[in-house]
C-alpha cells in the first residue's frame, strides 16, 4: 500500500463518490487515503469498506491527513478556490473537477497563484479530452487531412435538470464542456459569444430557459454552435461534428446495445454523464495518477479552467442582456501553452 499514490478526495456527492469508487476499484497505482465532506455520514458511506481511509468534515484536515500525496477535488464549485490554494501551499498535485472556479476573477487568482509557483500542480477535469471519440476527432483535425476547420456543430442534452438549476447554468455548467472541447479541438481561443433562446420546452421547470443555442466565434474565424437542452426527457446525448474545407467528421453517434423483440427494436440511450463518459473518466484519472507518480502534471491547465470561466460569463451576459458579447482574456502566463497543445 505504501507504494500507491495516496489521494484525498474532497466531496463525496454524486461525482466524488464515483471517483472514490474509481480510485479504489478501477485505477491502478493509487488509493483513497482521506475523504472530506461537510456531511460526515455521506463521507462515511462513500468510503465504507475501503481500508485505510480517514474521514473528515474539514477539507484542509483531509489534505493534512497521513498518507496524502495528491488531491482530487470533487466538491461544489464555490469551494474549489480555497481547496486549490491550500493544495498549492502544500505542494500537492491536484485533479480539480470543473468548474475550476465558478467566477473568472477567482479563476484568474488561481492562474496567478500557480504561475507564482513557477510550475504546474493542477489538472482540470475536462474529461472529454480523454473520451475515445473526441480524441479521434482531435487527431483527425490535427493531421490536416480534412483541411482547415470551418465550423463545429455541438449537441448537449440531459434527461432532466437537478433542483435549483438556473438558466445561466445551462451555459456555465453544461456548455462549459463544449467551451473547453472547442478550444482544444481547434487549438484556438474563443473571442465572442451570442446566446439565443427558443420558446422553452413544456418539460422545463417554470422559469428555466431551456433549450438554448450558443454561437461562439474563434480567433481564426471558425464558428462553433451548441444546442443545449437539459430537460429533453429521453436521454443523455453529446455529439460534435467538425465541418472542414475538405470534409467533415462527427462523433457521438456510437451505438450501444440494440434489443430486438416482438417485432421491434430498441436502442439503449445513456441516461447519465457518468454512464456516457465512464471510460473518459477512467482514462482521465489513470492519466493523472500515472503522471503524478512520475512527478509530472499533464492534461488541461488552470489557464484552460480560467478561459472557460471567462467565455461562460460572456455567454451568461449574452443570455441575460441579448446580443453578441466579446470575450476578454488576461495575458497568458508563459507557464501555459495554447489551447489544444
Amino acid at each position: 500500500m505504501g507504494d500507491l499514490l495516496g489521494v484525498a478526495v474532497l466531496g463525496a456527492g454524486h461525482m466524488g463518490a464515483d471517483h472514490i469508487r474509481r480510485l479504489d476499484e478501477v485505477v491502478s497505482g493509487a488509493r483513497v487515503a482521506a475523504v472530506a465532506d461537510p456531511d460526515v455520514d455521506r463521507a462515511k458511506a462513500a468510503s465504507a469498506g475501503r481500508d485505510g481511509v480517514s474521514v473528515h468534515t474539514d477539507p484542509l484536515a483531509a489534505l493534512d491527513a497521513p498518507g496524502v500525496a495528491a488531491v482530487l477535488i470533487a466538491s461544489p464549485g464555490p469551494a474549489h478556490e480555497e481547496a486549490l490554494l491550500a493544495a498549492f501551499a502544500r505542494g500537492l498535485p491536484v485533479l480539480c473537477e470543473k468548474p475550476m472556479v465558478p467566477d473568472s476573477a477567482g479563476a484568474l487568482r488561481i492562474v496567478e497563484a500557480e504561475a507564482r509557483l513557477g510550475r504546474r500542480l493542477a489538472q482540470i477535469g475536462f474529461m472529454r479530452r480523454f473520451d475515445a471519440g473526441y480524441r479521434r476527432l482531435k487527431s483527425l483535425l490535427d493531421d490536416g487531412s480534412l483541411g482547415r476547420p470551418l465550423m463545429l456543430h455541438c449537441v448537449h442534452r440531459n434527461v432532466s435538470s437537478p433542483a435549483g438549476f438556473t438558466s445561466a447554468m445551462l451555459i456555465n455548467s453544461s456548455v462549459s464542456h463544449e467551451i473547453d472541447a472547442a478550444r482544444w479541438l481547434l487549438g484556438q481561443e474563443l473571442t465572442a459569444v451570442t446566446v439565443v433562446r427558443p420558446a422553452s420546452s413544456a418539460g422545463a421547470p417554470r422559469g428555466l430557459s431551456d433549450p438554448q443555442f450558443a454561437l461562439f466565434e474563434t480567433e481564426r474565424g471558425a464558428l462553433v454552435d451548441v444546442e443545449v437542452f437539459v430537460n429533453c426527457g429521453f436521454g443523455y446525448q453529446v455529439r460534435c461534428e467538425a465541418v472542414c474545407e475538405a470534409g467533415s467528421a462527427r462523433i457521438g453517434d456510437e451505438h450501444t446495445m440494440v434489443v430486438t423483440a416482438r417485432g421491434g427494436a430498441a436502442q439503449e440511450v445513456a441516461q447519465d454523464y457518468l454512464v456516457r463518459f465512464a471510460d473518459a473518466y477512467d482514462r482521465e484519472v489513470q492519466a493523472w495518477v500515472d503522471a503524478t507518480r512520475r512527478g509530472e502534471v499533464t492534461g488541461p491547465t488552470v489557464w484552460d479552467g480560467y478561459a472557460a470561466s471567462v467565455v461562460a460569463e460572456a455567454g451568461v451576459r449574452s443570455l441575460e442582456n441579448g446580443g453578441r458579447v466579446a470575450v476578454e482574456l488576461a495575458s497568458r502566463p508563459e507557464l501555459y501553452t495554447e489551447p489544444g497543445r
